[in-house]
């Protein structure tokens, strides 16, 4: 008797595992290296359910400066549920060359302390899965600080070029709009 219920519990799980997992949208599945350190984001995870704005950076980027509205927006919303996530690339060839570097940049330099990934390829066939459903659902990055405005159900609601800066009102108004989605 107790071996039959331990196999239910062990096939509950692996049944409730397989349920978790067909409920993640496509553009959070999989895993990103953290910057600086030995963990890995599992997407899924960490974003599911919850408003979250995409942003490919880069250390030696005019846009660099953006690095502080991006916290500001973050301190300013995460109380709300949003979270952001920095992925640096050198697609466009002005990261750093180490991930020492980039971390300096992002976390000294700028006082960042939303998520950041190791350095990821954004565009093409390399590029991170998550960025492969981010073009599809909206466009590849055309240059660094390319914005992705995403609602709980994992769907870009907004995109938003490098020109863009973090203040915006149209910027705010879709990570307003993600953060009153439903899941």
């Amino acid at each position: 008797m107790r071996a039959l219920f331990w196999a239910a519990c062990l096939i509950t799980t692996a049944l409730c595992g397989t349920a978790q997992a067909n409920e993640c949208p496509p553009l959070l599945q999989g895993q990103v290296a953290k910057l600086r350190s030995n963990e890995s984001i599992d997407l899924c995870q960490a974003y599911a359910g919850k408003p979250l704005l995409v942003v490919n950076t880069a250390s030696f980027c005019g846009f660099s400066k953006q690095f502080t509205g991006l916290e500001a927006l973050y301190q300013r919303y995460k109380g709300q549920g949003l979270e952001v996530l920095g992925v640096p690339s050198d697609d466009f060839r002005q990261e750093a060359d180490s991930s020492e570097e980039t971390a300096k940049v992002c976390y000294v330099n700028y006082g960042v302390t939303f998520t950041m990934t190791a350095a990821q390829a954004v565009r093409g066939d390399d590029a991170l899965p998550l960025f492969k459903v981010l073009a599809e659902q909206s466009k590849a990055p055309r240059w660094n600080f390319y914005k992705y405005v995403v609602d709980r159900r994992g769907q870009v609601i907004a995109s938003f070029s490098s020109l863009t800066k973090p203040d915006d009102p149209e910027l705010i108004a879709a990570i307003e709009q993600a953060i009153a989605s439903q899941p």
